[in-house]
């Protein structure tokens, strides 16, 4: 019985272990090896059974890129030849058992390269980015010209799309809000046909009620103002460009001879502020009742309100919480005041003033501003989508845009840009909003890709337009 019983188990052991070998998983093999290309990039794709430990270098000479393949079959794979400009050929070796060495020969030196997994069915893949650097110009009006860059750079391929302004041309530049109002978001290629721009760029910062972040002055009238000096560009009367680091100060001057200082423009009212609201903001202040709203025409109070003032047409409000709430507290209807905002006295002269930075070139020179203007990594650091404007030393008003965050273009930091900046002749030049927000419109058509996948609605946009 008992030489039964073991006969017994070591059966059932044999049949146990027996399904364990039939269960262990299939080994990688590596089947096959094909390949695509086009002017930017080869794509080498490896097909298997199931994907397999791996790992890849680029030698030392970068002549061949090196991927090893660790616990794999091969079945016997020829040598790979591709009819490219810079990938020779492909070659599978047999290290030793178990491992097998792709071995990619170069003819030219490589932009980068990208390794990645792919599944139903199982592949392998590696695409080569090559050099390459093509440009495409366009005439779109007199004066008026379109260009798009597309790059190999060392991080990724990058896509550019510039709007080059000459002097003396059919069109001017300006800054237009969305929808004509600060509380309000609009997307550009709207903006763009609803003032019959033919081209376009994004701008200002913006806050998610569509106020502007930073300084913005249309019309000749302050719409907005910044709440630290920051780089701006200014437009005169006649034209000219103008960038420096801009501040805004300005006063109410109370009957009494005792001035108040206002703390901003057209932003919402906080806590001891002074903000001064005007036609270009809303209808009304939005305000809440935690405050005193005081309707100005014609340096004279027409009205007091406590909260949510209706802003006349040709009049202005000033909204007044906390220390200034009291501080004004004797001003009541008929009572004269003056009203005094400055830029500076030559920015006092501008037409048109839109604030963004950091500033990219100064004199010539990339003068990057983003510590001393204050600027947050978000914006200062790393690769993103970016949109910038400049000026030529002949005159030439350059709007750039980079797309960003994609496959076809990976962005540019903000020394890249000012590069580019350079490349494309200017010798002054600021950032203006980017990520997401980076969008280029001509002749009504979106020209780059912006990397929300979709226009995105903003504060205001910077559109060039025939003259009147």
């Amino acid at each position: 019985m008992k030489i039964f019983k073991r006969v017994y188990i070591l059966m059932m052991l044999i049949i146990f272990c027996s399904q364990i070998v039939w269960a262990a998983p299939a080994k990688p093999v590596l089947q096959k090896v094909r390949y695509s290309q086009s002017a930017e990039q080869v794509r080498i794709v490896f097909d298997v059974n199931e994907l397999p430990e791996y790992t890849a270098q680029l030698s030392a000479n970068q002549d061949q890129i090196i991927i090893d393949f660790t616990n794999t079959d091969s079945s016997k794979i020829p040598i790979l030849q591709l009819n490219d400009p810079i990938v020779s050929n492909v070659q599978i070796i047999q290290v030793q058992p178990g491992k097998q060495r792709v071995v990619i020969n170069l003819k030219k030196p490589i932009v980068s390269y990208k390794l990645f997994t792919l599944s139903n069915p199982k592949r392998i893949v590696i695409d080569i980015v090559k050099e390459f650097d093509r440009k495409y110009e366009e005439q779109i009006g007199t004066g008026l010209k379109y260009i798009s860059l597309y790059r190999s750079i060392k991080a990724g391929p990058i896509s550019a799309y510039v709007v080059d302004l000459a002097p003396g041309s059919d069109y001017v530049i300006k800054p237009v809000l969305s929808n004509n109002a600060i509380v309000d978001l609009e997307k550009v290629q709207a903006m763009a046909e609803r003032n019959k721009g033919i081209a376009a760029v994004n701008a200002s910062y913006f806050a998610l009620n569509g106020e502007i972040i930073g300084l913005l002055k249309m019309n000749g009238e302050i719409v907005s103002s910044p709440t630290i000096g920051r780089t701006a560009l200014g437009i005169l009367p006649d034209g000219k460009i103008l960038f420096d680091q801009i501040d805004y100060k300005g006063t109410v001057t109370l009957p009494d001879g005792a001035t108040i200082a206002i703390t901003g423009v057209n932003h919402e009212r906080g806590q001891d502020d002074l903000i001064l609201y005007n036609n270009y903001y809303d209808n009304m202040t939005g305000a809440n009742e935690y405050g005193t709203d005081y309707i100005v025409s014609q340096d004279v109070i027409t009205a007091v309100v406590h909260g949510n003032a209706v802003i006349p047409p040709g009049a202005v409000v000033l909204s007044a919480h906390g220390s200034n709430e009291k501080a004004l507290s004797s001003l009541k209807v008929g009572d004269a005041i003056k009203i005094n905002q400055t830029l500076g006295s030559v920015w006092d002269k501008t037409i048109y003033v839109i604030g963004a930075g950091p500033r990219l070139i100064k004199n010539n020179s990339v003068f990057l501003t983003s510590k001393i203007e204050e600027f947050p990594p978000d914006i200062a650091v790393g690769r993103a989508p970016r949109t910038a404007v400049g000026v030529t030393k002949d005159g030439h008003v350059l709007l750039v845009v980079v797309d960003g965050r994609q496959q076809h273009s990976m962005g540019v930091t903000l020394l890249e840009l000012a590069l580019l900046m350079q490349e494309f002749g200017a010798v002054d030049a600021m950032n203006l909003d980017g990520g997401g927000s980076s969008e280029m419109v001509v002749k009504g058509k979106i020209m780059n890709k912006p990397s929300d996948g979709r226009e995105r609605s903003v504060g205001d946009a910077l559109i060039i337009v025939p003259k009147d």
